[in-house]
């Protein structure tokens, strides 16, 4: 293990604490940001520089962002501008924040989820999120590093997983993300560098995207706050896709104010939310958090993970338990514990769901994209192939293949699946629960199940609430039904705010060596044996 020296200067990252950790800009919210810039004491350049400057100097240890903006200082300098001239467009006005890869940004960058299938193709337009960031005022800063095609490309292979290493945050474009906490340990995934790098103070705030996970289990693995919204309330327009029925954006930041603020900016309503959206949603999430929301609220306790569970973990356990008994000491009545949702019931079903949606939605993205010859996901397989010693490394591609062989959406197998997890994980799932107890939330230790508020398309938050004793983040999920963001958002202030700041990290360990070869490129292409689905299910 290395360890911060304050005298050993040759250290990156004794540099990156002294170089930044006294200046106003570090470690502040979006809030303070936004009343420095108003007071003249930090404008959008100085800002968007200090971040760019600290991107430079950390990122060759934490690989959370794969590129940054060329024009970013431009368009601060622009907003600096307006604000001389008495234009401020709200809370954003000259914020430098992140997107992940897989959220399409019609500038200089690419768009690529992490893959080299990509790279060089143009989006034909911004992705909705994007353009809203945008009109509110916000510098998009860069792309950040990910989970290969959002974790859904291939499965571990044995020897990775019996050694104990992980893949999550690897990408053909950027390598492994590191979590800052401790560099040897998983970041989680798919959203790694957007959870990383609001972290790790590389940006004021990132956006990630979750399909079942992907924004909240990065957010507990690195310390910060992840909001998964309701499927439905922010548009899907502009990011690579997985699965229509659970994809969806969502802040990752370094307080429960800084998501209210982000989700406000994002929400764009569609589908079958376009109108009970705006009826069932507040004017503004950041005017719903308030002290005192506990008080009287009624919280199910999901205590899966403390019962023997595969993958119980007694140290975040103990994290979450100290949180648990602070919602209680806020007032909260705890229905301790429920019977959850039982989640593998369903894997077979969504994974269903995921693969058919996938093929199709995936197609319907690519026929957009220009400067590129790839339409298919059978090209995306073919690309993988011919180039093996880039893409196929460490893992295959046995969910492309797989999903490659579905049947499309008529398919009676995908809607008798989708039907079948609605019921499970809505009506007689997290809807029957919260009725059942009378609960206003479920909370569990963030790093429980996630499926259920995937599979069901309910939001999920994930809160850090303090450090386990080998100095790993914890904290808690709190999720609830249909359009619950604000009331999820007051209850996780109300315990920020009891708890305190997030401890921030300290670039302790070192990172992992890589992991074996996965051996797929010593066979020719023509002579690889296809997945099936009993490959992906034993994954699973």
């Amino acid at each position: 293990m290395v360890a911060i020296d304050d005298h050993v200067t040759d250290d990156p990252r004794a540099q990156f604490r002294d170089a930044d950790d006294g200046a106003p800009w570090f470690e502040a919210t979006i809030p303070e940001l936004s009343a420095l810039q108003v007071c003249g004491e930090v404008s959008a350049v100085e800002l968007t520089s200090a971040y760019l400057a600290r991107i430079q100097r950390l990122d060759p240890l934490l690989h959370a962002v794969l590129e940054t903006n060329p024009d970013a200082l431009a368009i601060a300098g622009r907003l600096d501008r307006e604000r001389a001239t008495g234009r401020i467009r709200g809370p954003l006005h000259g914020i430098p924040i992140l997107v992940k890869d897989n959220i399409a940004t019609n500038d200089r960058m690419e768009t690529t989820a992490g893959s080299l299938a990509l790279l060089g193709s143009r989006v034909p337009r911004d992705a909705r999120v994007v353009a809203r960031l945008r009109a509110a005022g916000a510098v998009i800063l860069g792309k950040t590093n990910l989970s290969e095609w959002a974790n859904f490309r291939g499965i571990v292979p044995p020897a990775v997983r019996e050694a104990g290493m992980y893949l999550n945050g690897w990408s053909a474009r950027g390598g492994f993300t590191r979590n800052p906490y401790d560099l040897g340990r998983d970041p989680s995934g798919s959203s790694s560098g957007s959870g990383v790098a609001p972290s790790a103070n590389l940006a004021a705030a990132a956006i990630g995207t979750e399909t079942d996970g992907s924004i909240v289990s990065p957010a507990s693995a690195n310390g910060v706050v992840g909001l998964k919204p309701t499927v439905g309330l922010v548009s899907q327009s502009g990011m690579v896709p997985i699965s229509h029925s659970q994809d969806t954006a969502g802040p990752m930041t370094r307080t429960v104010t800084d998501a209210a603020i982000l989700l406000d900016v994002l929400r764009s309503p569609f589908g079958g939310l376009a109108a009970t959206g705006a009826k069932r949603s507040p004017r503004t999430y950041r005017s719903a958090l308030r002290r005192g929301a506990l008080r009287g609220a009624r919280l199910g306790v999901d205590r899966r993970m403390f019962e023997g569970a595969e993958g119980a973990d007694d140290a975040l356990n103990a994290v979450a338990e100290q949180a648990f008994q602070a919602l209680a000491g806020l007032g909260a009545t705890l229905v301790d514990p429920i019977k959850p949702v039982d989640t593998d019931a369903l894997i077979e079903d969504e994974l269903t769901i995921l693969l058919t949606e996938f093929k199709v939605d995936m197609a319907e993205y690519l026929a957009g994209l220009h400067g590129t010859s790839i339409r298919t996901l059978a090209d995306l397989i073919t690309f993988s192939n011919d180039h093996c010693a880039e893409e196929l490394r460490f893992f295959g591609q046995e969910y492309f293949e797989v999903a490659e062989a579905t049947g499309g959406l008529d398919d009676p197998a995908y809607r008798a699946a989708r039907q079948e997890c609605l019921r499970a994980a809505r009506r007689d799932g997290i809807d029957r629960i919260l009725a059942a107890h009378r609960l206003d939330a479920i909370v569990a230790p963030a790093y429980a199940d996630t499926s259920a508020p995937a599979v069901s398309g309910y939001p999920n938050l994930s809160v850090p609430t303090g450090l386990a004793e080998d100095g790993r983040p914890g904290g808690v999920f709190l999720y609830a039904g249909a359009l619950s963001e604000a009331r999820l958002l007051r209850f996780a202030f109300d315990l920020e705010q009891a708890v305190g700041p997030r401890q921030r990290p300290a670039f302790t360990g070192s990172p992992p060596d890589d992991p074996p070869d996965a051996g797929i490129c010593s066979t020719p292409a023509g002579e690889r044996r296809r997945a099936t689905r009993a490959d992906i299910r034993m994954d699973a």
